[in-house]
This record gives structure tokens, C-alpha cells and sequence, in this order.
């Protein structure tokens, strides 16, 4: 360090991971938005790109706690990202001039990996990578055989360096080899007599060792380190600071602390402990503003984001946590968690967000009426259950455009919907959808007609049943209007059936009277009531009916009992 160019270099490597750092610490907060990498890393780029050019190839020594140039160094504090490179065997790393930033923003991506969540170990990761202008030295593992059941660790610092400068060539041939012998790596290892520090190692960790290790840690963190550190943070505000409004960015790193370890009862208990000082406190204005900033922050696009980004790979540890933590939000918060919902896949996430939104749409309905246009069906059926669940005034006259929609699986489902709201209003947009120009959509609006009133159901039903032109109806449809007709439950509709299947068949009517029967099956095994299991009971024993009718109602008396009684012996009826 006596050399002022090595002093400068060595300063000039500090000001790199000092960069590094820095954008490794926006990524983290930042890691949804991959198209903004470039930008995080732009100066840790440049301060690459002037040191390369100013002194050439950058060579980094990897200790188990930080990089090192001249034995000094490089981070201020212990680093977990060189003990990531040490672990693996990476004992340096040569950065050659030409570094382009696409291949800065793929080493850091390596850099800040974790295996412990399913990530391929920094080797693997290298090597597939294949970056042209980094270079890497791996030590695989010495052992001295006079310690034949002890391993140690030895100081390999020269054969390192000795294998690396046979390998460093001028050539532009990227496949670069070294051919060692015995006999040079046995001169060039004269008169080295450094042991240093021997470890003896026992038995290994077994893998219940490590994972309880690995447990305990988690829950000191989770459990002691953040409450103390919340507990803390109270303490100075209740020691009686002028302005709280100056520790607003040590509340906002402790919020993203928290939101990285997703521990939103901290959060929750932090907003509600402001509360609790803001009451006792009418005076003091600062802690109004602190907890409004801090809830305006919680609500803020890249932490909403971040917070989708885990609800789209797995469920939440506290659901109830994260409940209470949206419930906070304000309502300008609405924007962002209607996108964050549009890339929910998990449906009991998808059902937790839609249920959490229905307070804001009470207040603010026009973002969710806007979305109903939208040309994702998923986006169209979360909407119209948001909009039913919140109660909002005219919202049947709003889903009439959901069902002009020619997407068959989100019509079907909004009619679901809107049949759940039992309103005249929904009961007339359903009798509406029978006369579709779609067979499915009109056989869904038939099933749901019974949910509202049974007896005007089965007054309508029966209309369509004895029409003139019934016969002439598609044979699925025709089953339909007859299994709801039976799931109306009414007397008359029961006896109608009944008095069905009592019919004689003649000469000429054989076919008709045949079709009519089976109908009434489909009408008995709508009903699914324990009458009904008579009716079929009785059919089944009269030997005079048809086949075809026979093997119907064998088959209607099954589904019956088991959807009554389920697998088990049916009770004497």
C-alpha cells in the first residue's frame, strides 16, 4: 500500500462495491421491476468501466468475510454475499475490461441468490451463465494425509495464484487451458511452510441439526430482534421529540425491514400504537402527519407489488396480519391493488384480496365499474363479485354489459353471481337469459331459476314444459326444464311427475310416452328430496315399465340417496 497506484486502486475498487451495494439494496426493494436493474446499477457500472479502463483487469481475492486488493478490505462491514462465493470454493474473481452492464446486472442477480430457497449454488450459476469478461478461480479441496481422520484447513494462497497465472493468456480464444505438471507445481512450492491454523472438524451437522438451527434463528429474528428494535423506536418518539416527523425515514426503513420479513403484526401494531399516541396526544400534530405518512407508505405502488409478488407464489403465514395490514390502506391505494389482483393465480388469495376490496369499493365504486369492460375474463368475474358482495345500487343494470360478453365461461359465472343477489331485478335479468341464442346459457338460467320464488318458478317451468313446441327443443334443454321443474319442490310439480310415469303407453304414442318418462326421471332426480326417492323406489319395483326407464331410474335412485344419505345404507322409507 506504500505504491500510490496501488492505493488508488484500491480506492477505486472501495467506490465499485460501495455502488454495488447500494444497487444490490434497490433490487431488493425493487425486484418486481426487472426492466429497472440497468438503472439501479448504472453507477456501479461506471465506476467499473473507469477503473477497467484506467488500470485494466480487476482482481478480487474472496475471503470468507469480504472481498479483498492488497490485503485490504473492499466493504466495511462483513459481507454475506463473499462468504457466498467462499463457501462454494471461489477463491477470486477477475473482472476484464469490455465488462457490459447486462453481464454486471447477471453476477449481481448470482451475487444475491439464495440456494437455501431452491437457487443453483454460485458455480452452477456461473458456469451456466457464461459471462465473457469474469473470471473465476475454484478451489475444489487439499487434504494432508498425515491427519488421515482430521481435515484441515490450509493456507493454498500461492498454488492458487500459481495455477492462475498458468492460465491467464493473451490469446482471444475464450476455451483457455493450463497444462500443469507435477514437477512445476513441486518447484514452485519450495520452501513453503504455511499450516496455518488448523481446524479440526468433527462429525457433520446432520441435515434435523441444521434445519432446528435454521429455526431458531428465524424465530429470534421474528420473534426478538424486530419487536425490540419497534420497541426501541417508541421509546425515542415517547421520550418527547419536537417533530416526529424527523424519524419518518427511520418508521419507513423499519416498514420495509418488516415487509422483507413479512411481518405484518409488527406493522399493524406500529399503526395502532401511533393511534393509541395520537389520541392521548391531541396536540401534537407531527404524530397525525407521522402515522398518515406511514400509512400512505404502506400504500405505496412498489410495496403493494412486492406484496403480490409473494401472494402469487404461496399463501400467506398470518393471513389475518395481512387482512388487518390492507384494511389500513387508504383509498388511493384502490388503483394498485386492482392490478396486484389481476396477477393473483392462487384462488384463496384471489378471494382474500376481492373480499378485502369490497369496503373501498362501497366508498369509491367507479374503478371496479371501469374494470367490468375489461377484456381478461378473470378481471371481468372478480369484479362482479366485488360489486355484488359491496351492494351497490344499479349493479344488475351494470352486469347486463358483462353478459353481452362473448367469453361463455365469464357469462356463465356472472350469472351465478347475479342469481346469489335473490332481487326482483336479478330474477328478471335470469328469465331474460332463457330465451339466449346459447343452449348453455339458457340451461344455466332454467337451473337458477327455482333459487328465487319456487312457485312462480314452477308456474313458468310448466309453460315451457306443455308449449306445443317443447318437443321440438334441443333434448338437453328439454331434460333441463324438467330437473329444474323437480328442484322447485312444489306438490304439483312432484304429482305432475308422478302422474307421468303412471302413463300406459299405446300403439302409437310408445315413443312419446318412453320420452316423456325418462323426462320425469331427470325431473325426480332434480328434486333430490326424500319424496321424490319414494317416487323412484316405486318406479324401480314395477316390472311393467320400460327398460330404458328402469335402468333411468336405477341410476336417479343412487344419486339421490347418495346426495341424501350419502355412501352409506338408505334408512327404510
Amino acid at each position: 500500500m506504500e505504491d500510490p497506484t496501488n492505493r488508488d486502486k484500491v480506492e477505486a475498487a472501495k467506490e465499485i462495491v460501495f455502488q454495488l451495494a447500494k444497487g444490490i439494496k434497490q433490487i431488493a426493494m425493487y425486484r418486481h421491476a426487472e426492466g429497472k436493474f440497468g438503472e439501479f446499477l448504472e453507477k456501479t457500472h461506471q465506476a467499473f468501466t473507469q477503473y477497467l479502463e484506467t488500470h485494466g483487469p480487476l482482481a478480487l481475492k474472496v475471503e470468507s468475510q469480504n472481498f479483498q486488493m492488497y490485503q485490504q478490505d473492499l466493504f466495511e462491514e462483513p459481507t454475506p454475499m463473499a462468504f457466498k462465493f467462499y463457501r462454494d470454493g471461489i477463491r477470486n474473481l477477475i473482472f476484464r475490461p469490455g465488462l457490459s452492464i447486462q453481464e454486471l446486472i447477471t453476477f449481481t442477480l448470482i451475487a444475491t441468490s439464495e440456494p437455501e430457497r431452491g437457487a443453483d449454488d454460485v458455480i452452477s450459476q456461473l458456469w451456466k451463465a457464461s459471462l465473457e469478461h469474469l473470471e473465476y478461480v475454484v478451489v475444489e479441496g487439499f487434504k494432508m494425509d498425515e491427519f488421515s481422520e482430521q481435515e484441515v484447513q490450509v493456507e493454498v494462497d500461492q498454488i492458487v495464484s500459481f495455477l492462475y497465472s498458468r492460465l491467464r493468456t493473451q490469446s482471444t480464444d475464450f476455451l483457455r487451458f493450463a497444462r500443469v505438471s507435477t514437477e512445476d507445481l513441486e518447484v514452485k512450492l519450495e520452501g513453503i511452510d504455511q499450516i496455518r491454523g488448523a481446524v479440526v472438524q468433527g462429525a457433520a451437522a446432520t441435515d434435523e441439526l441444521k434445519a432446528k438451527v435454521q429455526k431458531e434463528i428465524q424465530e429470534e429474528e421474528a420473534a426478538r430482534l424486530f419487536p425490540k428494535l419497534v420497541s426501541a423506536v417508541f421509546q425515542v418518539v415517547e421520550s418527547g421529540v419536537e417533530d416526529p416527523m424527523l424519524l419518518e425515514d427511520m418508521f419507513v426503513q423499519l416498514l420495509d425491514a418488516l415487509l422483507l420479513q413479512e411481518d405484518y403484526g409488527t406493522i399493524n401494531q406500529m399503526i395502532l400504537k401511533l393511534k393509541a399516541m395520537e389520541q392521548r396526544q391531541m396536540q401534537n400534530e407531527g404524530l397525525s402527519r407521522l402515522r398518515a405518512t406511514l400509512v400512505s407508505r404502506m400504500g405505496e405502488e412498489q410495496r403493494l407489488t412486492r406484496i403480490g409478488d409473494m401472494l402469487r407464489v404461496g399463501l400467506p403465514k398470518n393471513p389475518a396480519d395481512l387482512t388487518r395490514y390492507f384494511q389500513s390502506l387508504e383509498a388511493d391505494s384502490i388503483p394498485t391493488l386492482l392490478t396486484v389482483l389481476e396477477t393473483m393465480e392462487i384462488p384463496e388469495n384471489r378471494t382474500m384480496l376481492c373480499d378485502l376490496l369490497m369496503p373501498f369499493c362501497k366508498e369509491m365504486p367507479d374503478p371496479f365499474i371501469t374494470r367490468l369492460q375489461a377484456d381478461r375474463p378473470q378481471t371481468v368475474r372478480d369484479m362482479v363479485y366485488i360489486l355484488e358482495k359491496a351492494k351497490v345500487p344499479d349493479r344488475i343494470k351494470l352486469f347486463a354489459g358483462a353478459l353481452r360478453t362473448k367469453n361463455l365461461a365469464v357469462k356463465l359465472e356472472v350469472m351465478s353471481i347475479i342469481a346469489q343477489g335473490r332481487t326482483p331485478d336479478a330474477r328478471k335479468t335470469i328469465v331474460e337469459m332463457m330465451d339466449d341464442s346459447n343452449i348453455q346459457v339458457r340451461m344455466v338460467a332454467i337451473k337458477l331459476l327455482p333459487e328465487f320464488d319456487r312457485e312462480k318458478a314452477y308456474i313458468e317451468l310448466m309453460k315451457f314444459a306443455t308449449d306445443e313446441n317443447f318437443d321440438k327443443k334441443d333434448p338437453r334443454e328439454r331434460a333441463a326444464i324438467y330437473s329444474a321443474l323437480g328442484s322447485t319442490g312444489v306438490h304439483n310439480a312432484l304429482m305432475h311427475l308422478s302422474e307421468i310415469l303412471g302413463t300406459k303407453a299405446g300403439l302409437l304414442n310408445r315413443k312419446k310416452v318412453l320420452d316423456d318418462k325418462l323426462l320425469a326421471i331427470h325431473g325426480l332426480a332434480g328434486a333430490c328430496s326424500v319424496q321424490s326417492y319414494k317416487v323412484l323406489q316405486r318406479v324401480v319395483e314395477e316390472r311393467s315399465q320400460p327398460a330404458e326407464v328402469l335402468t333411468a331410474a336405477r341410476k336417479a335412485m343412487y344419486q339421490v340417496k347418495k346426495a341424501l344419505f350419502g355412501e352409506g345404507e338408505a334408512p327404510q322409507v
